[in-house]
């Protein structure tokens, strides 16, 4: 099922721009400005995360539905960097993200034959 991968990535675009993003434009605002505007932002976030976790839970265990979520989080954040921050990738953000790829297999191992 697409659907619950999907509303996981808007999720997350607007998770890691509420976490990160007041840090390129904003470091001279005061902090509760920050924190205002980084909460406002994380309302989106969860108006998709929860329903993609709802629809999620239908389809893929518990377990998977985390790691496909750590995954996500790691492929919207290496965009961030790259596209916003400016902030190259080094050899051990590759590392980290074939660790993932690894979790993946893993927790998707043991999925019962259709």
């Amino acid at each position: 099922m697409i659907k619950p991968i999907v509303l996981l990535i808007i999720s997350n675009v607007f998770m890691t721009i509420a976490w990160y993003g007041h840090l390129k434009n904003m470091s001279s605002k005061p902090l509760w400005i920050v924190i205002l505007a980084s909460w406002g932002i994380a309302f989106f976030e969860y108006c998709f995360q929860v329903p993609g976790n709802r629809l999620g839970n239908l389809v893929y265990t518990l377990p998977q539905l985390k790691v496909i979520q750590e995954v996500i989080t790691m492929v919207i954040f290496a965009l961030f960097c790259l596209m916003y921050m400016k902030v190259p990738l080094t050899k051990n953000f590759l590392f980290a993200s074939i660790c993932l790829v690894m979790a993946v297999f893993f927790i998707f191992r043991d999925l019962p034959k259709a």
